[in-house]
């Protein structure tokens, strides 16, 4: 999980929470010191057991550029509701949450950080890049998670009594069931589960991070968040990561939005080889940045803020001169 090194609000950026024709979610926004904002407006999505918190580093660099900057917790992560109902979880449901969201808002740039890129392209895709001036995926991979944090996420997934987390479709969570939904998944046994993520975090996730040494506010805030997950979303977003097809062909024929693929030199989680690979097949800008882990905002804010910032820049410019070009402007 991305471990935020600070949780406390820059000047600019405050909470909030996004109302939109598919629900409310918690956010954090930032916006310029001036308050007008002269670039498009950008949605910056955290990964699998992640949370907004896991940009507070950037946002307010990234709000200097006359720009209102907007992150979110997905639906079930952390201070957002969780679904109704299981398919609330599927791909194209999250996905669609994204694209109302920026409906919502007016952002314009979508960043996808880790599973939040795999939930940013099914948006992109279903939008087929309308509306959208940009799509960044940061330290996020072609399809689905393999190497040692696939066997990390099954190991964790056992640990909770689901089964059958290979192929996508879940089952029991401590002898759970007991009727399927709209996306022929059995609805979990959510006390068995909340039980068994409160022993899962107790027993290996808190000892990590202290053995980490991870600031014990940090250490507490890790541990509300992990528990404010909602169970079926944490374990139905583990199933995907761990059967998520390789939409790649599909973004790529999508050649006038701009993109832009940032990871860290020693990710751990898709390997940088695969994500250099989705970047050249996408035809994408490509950033590897030095000494950066999984989490490029948190590891090398100052870079990923200036590298972010660069790309919404040209991307702006140069839909500015395509459209003087074509007399549209």
């Amino acid at each position: 999980m991305s471990t935020p090194t600070s949780l406390e609000l820059p000047d600019r950026v405050r909470r909030t929470t996004i109302r939109t024709a598919r629900g409310a979610f918690a956010a954090l926004e930032a916006a310029p010191a001036s308050g007008v904002c002269e670039r498009d407006a950008a949605l910056l999505v955290p990964g699998y057991t992640g949370s907004k918190e896991d940009f507070l580093a950037i946002l307010d660099l990234l709000a200097d550029d006359s720009r209102h900057v907007i992150a979110i917790d997905m639906r079930g992560q952390f201070e957002t509701a969780g679904a109704d109902e299981p398919g609330g979880y599927a791909a194209a449901a999250l996905g669609a949450d994204i694209l109302a969201i920026m409906h919502a808002t007016g952002a314009r740039h979508l960043v996808g950080h880790s599973y939040g890129g795999l939930i940013g392209r099914e948006a992109v895709l279903a939008a087929a890049g309308a509306e959208l001036a940009s799509f960044t995926l940061m330290s996020s991979g072609p399809g689905a998670l393999t190497g040692p944090r696939a066997r990390d996420l099954r190991a964790m997934l056992a640990a909770l009594g689901v089964a059958g987390s290979g192929n996508g479709s879940v089952t029991g969570g401590g002898g759970g069931g007991g009727g399927g939904d709209s996306g022929g998944r059995e609805r979990l046994d959510q006390d068995a589960l909340r039980t068994g993520i409160a022993e899962l975090w107790r027993s290996h996730l808190e000892p990590e991070a202290i053995a980490a040494g991870v600031p014990g506010d940090i250490v507490a805030f890790l541990g509300r968040r992990m528990l404010g997950n909602d169970p079926d979303g944490l374990v139905l977003m583990a199933a995907h990561m761990l059967a998520a097809p390789d939409r790649t062909a599909e973004l790529a024929r999508l050649d006038q939005l701009p993109m832009l693929v940032i990871y860290g030199e020693d990710d751990n989680t898709w390997s940088p080889v695969a994500q250099e690979n989705m970047a050249r097949r996408l035809g994408a800008r490509r950033l590897c940045i030095p000494a950066a882990v999984h989490s490029p905002a948190v590891e090398a804010p100052t870079t990923t803020a200036s590298a972010l910032t660069q790309f919404w820049d040209a991307a702006e410019a140069t839909r500015s001169y395509s459209a003087a070009a074509s007399g549209t402007a």
